[in-house]
């Protein structure tokens, strides 16, 4: 008989507020993350602070924000009205304390539960909030959300505003790093969204005059949109919009100021309002697939006290526009605000709706002659599927499709036998699965969608990854391209990259797609091989050489290939501390100009890049013969 479990008045315990944060950080902020994606906990905690200060200024207090991240030190000031003096303490320290309970103060803000800064304050392993308010301010020290000073109130010539300096705890967010362009995306965001804010962010000011007219501006470029960007704003609406040559559709959605990654009610309501509108503008009943095929639009609404889906506010629940159940609902306020502004400037501008109208039948042919080749193409990876061993699933698919491992599995793309063998004994058979490339993959740049169906090692991945109908249905979270680390790995990389930008671009745009990181050298004592040092650049080989005695005392092994890596070695870099890069798209750099100057007619420009960036055989050669 199985042992009884006592469970008393002694099995209760009590948890102060931060203990709780610091146990249970999910709740929180999310996943945690070592900073490799833009939804990790450390941007989380940046979101957190900046948020309040955006909030001021929604409210008309204070047209700049100055921001400084260095390597794990966050520093940010406002200049709104500041934190009352006597609730500085009690505003970063204490669950359901803030400003923000009375509507009438903050009528649409993004942070209502005054729990954000909490929990900054507890996971960060220093805490530092001061407040400047009518030539006063007083300031107070955390750490780990402990109180270790707190300073009387002090004269000030300061203007008005809050400041606060945080630390992320490093035993929490483990080897984390900040990555730029995450932060500058975030930063650019919050510009978009609030026309004429300044925001200083390390010596670089960010500002938007235009708001989502700017943010469309820059995802596109005027050679890859099919008519001028329609721009339209209303009471707690703003919407721009227009149609490119890309497949899939492409939305950035906001509430409150918050961009909303994973969609929710307001998303779901404008995609069902413009296949609405255009019918009705029409006099067509076009498939929705075929009018939203290619948009490219953002959409942002201030809604009160929004209700989202989880602590990050990624993804907006709240059915009405206010608590009030009788109140408008998000599906209504969008769609009369459609109805009436995009109807309205499409009369007002016919060669715009002309356009319009060609691409919506042009998506329409492409449809109806793709429709006989898919059949054909899934027929095929059903029956390719039950024989073939290029898939080696994880157990978190093959057991409960929706359960919370789905989250953290990730599908490497490997090629060659050596090398998916030596992944697929070394991975985690419960979240980490295989796709095995038969030598190189199709150049797809310029070709259309049929080839994916027509291609067999595409249509194979493409089922793998379950994106043929929504890449709402994704079935991994991460997907790691795995090649060598010399001229033809490269070479892979960019066939795979090609193959996700040109027909699936929103698993790059969302954060799905990562390059591993692997060893270039291993560095070891060879009378002991506990030491031994990996090492990801000659940098690190110099360092390990001189760490481990230098001269004739180490052993240098080079590896050539993933194929030369065993399993037990790979176990250490696809594991707890596998290092890798996402794949990131600069503001700046446009889906067809990226693939036109990487994949398209070698121009000049493009073989100066390739001699100054890649690495190329003499060089692995020259590696290899250095003196230990």
């Amino acid at each position: 008989m199985a042992e009884q479990v006592k469970y008393d008045e002694s099995s209760i315990k009590s948890l102060d507020w931060k203990e709780h944060i610091r146990l249970r950080p999910g709740m929180y902020i999310g996943k945690l993350g070592d900073g490799a994606a833009a939804d990790d906990g450390i941007y989380v905690l940046v979101k957190e602070i900046m948020d309040n200060s955006i909030d001021e200024h929604t409210m008309g207090f204070g047209k700049a924000i100055d921001i400084k991240i260095s390597e794990h030190r966050v520093e940010i000031r406002d200049y709104g009205r500041g934190i009352p003096l006597g609730k500085v303490v009690d505003c970063v320290s204490k669950i359901n304390t803030g400003g923000k309970y009375d509507s009438g103060a903050f009528q649409k803000s993004v942070g209502l539960n005054g729990v954000g800064t909490k929990a900054v304050n507890a996971l960060s392993t220093y805490f530092k909030v001061q407040s400047f308010r009518d030539g006063k301010t007083k300031w107070a020290e955390f750490k780990k959300g402990e109180l270790i000073e707190d300073s009387k109130e002090e004269e000030t010539t300061q203007r008005n505003g809050t400041s606060m300096v945080f630390e992320p705890d490093n035993t929490i967010f483990k080897n984390y790093h900040f990555i730029p362009q995450f932060l500058e995306n975030m930063i650019w965001n919050y510009c978009y969204l609030n026309a004429g804010l300044a925001i200083n962010f390390n010596g670089q000011k960010f500002v938007s005059q235009n708001g989502l007219l700017d943010l469309l501006r820059n995802k596109t470029d005027e050679d890859s949109i099919r008519y001028p960007i329609i721009h339209l704003k209303g009471q707690d609406i703003e919407v721009a919009l227009t149609h490119g040559n890309q497949y899939g559709e492409e939305y950035y959605s906001f509430v409150n100021g918050q961009y909303t990654t994973q969609g929710g009610t307001h998303l779901a309501a404008f995609r069902e309002a413009i296949v609405r509108t255009v019918r009705e503008h029409f006099g067509k009943d076009y498939a929705p697939e075929d009018v939203r095929a290619s948009i490219i639009a953002a959409v942002s609404i201030r809604v009160q006290e929004p209700v989202f889906e989880s602590q990050t506010k990624t993804k907006l629940g709240s059915s009405n526009i206010s608590p009030d159940p009788n109140s408008t609902t998000v599906r209504t306020f969008i769609n009369d605000f459609l109805k009436a502004k995009l109807d309205n400037y499409l009369h007002i501008n016919p060669k715009v709706a002309e356009t319009l109208k060609k691409r919506i039948e042009q998506s329409e042919r492409e449809r109806k002659e793709l429709a006989g080749i898919k059949k054909l193409a899934n027929e095929r990876a059903k029956k390719a599927n039950l024989h073939n061993k290029k898939l080696r699933d994880c157990r978190a698919h093959l057991t409960d499709a929706k359960s919370d491992f789905r989250y953290e599995t990730t599908l490497f793309i490997t090629e060659g036998d050596s090398a998916s063998g030596s992944i697929t004994k070394a991975r985690s058979v419960e979240t980490q699965a295989v796709f095995s490339l038969r030598g190189k993959p199709l150049n797809c740049f310029g070709l259309t969608k049929k080839i994916v169906y027509e291609n067999e090692e595409f249509n194979l991945l493409q089922h793998a990854l379950d994106i043929e109908e929504s890449l709402e249905n994704l079935r991994y979270n991460r997907i790691v391209i795995a090649t060598d680390a010399d001229v033809d790995g490269m070479h892979i990389r960019l066939l795979m990259l090609t193959f996700f930008l040109q027909f699936f671009p929103d698993l790059v745009r969302n954060g799905h797609v990562y390059i591993l990181q692997t060893p270039l050298f291993r560095v070891r004592n060879p009378r002991n091989h506990k030491e031994t040092v990996y090492c990801y650049s000659d940098e690190d080989r110099q360092k390990a050489i001189k760490k481990l005695g230098g001269g004739k005392r180490v052993e240098i092994t080079r590896f050539k290939g993933l194929g030369e890596i065993s399993p037990d070695e790979f176990g250490k870099f696809i594991g707890e501390n596998m290092r890798i890069e996402p794949v990131i798209l600069d503001k700046e750099a446009t889906i067809p100009k990226l693939l036109g100057y990487y994949m398209g007619k070698n121009t000049p420009e493009r073989q100066r890049f390739i001699i100054d960036n890649l690495r190329v055989e003499k060089d692995l050669a020259e590696d290899e013969n250095i003196a230990a």
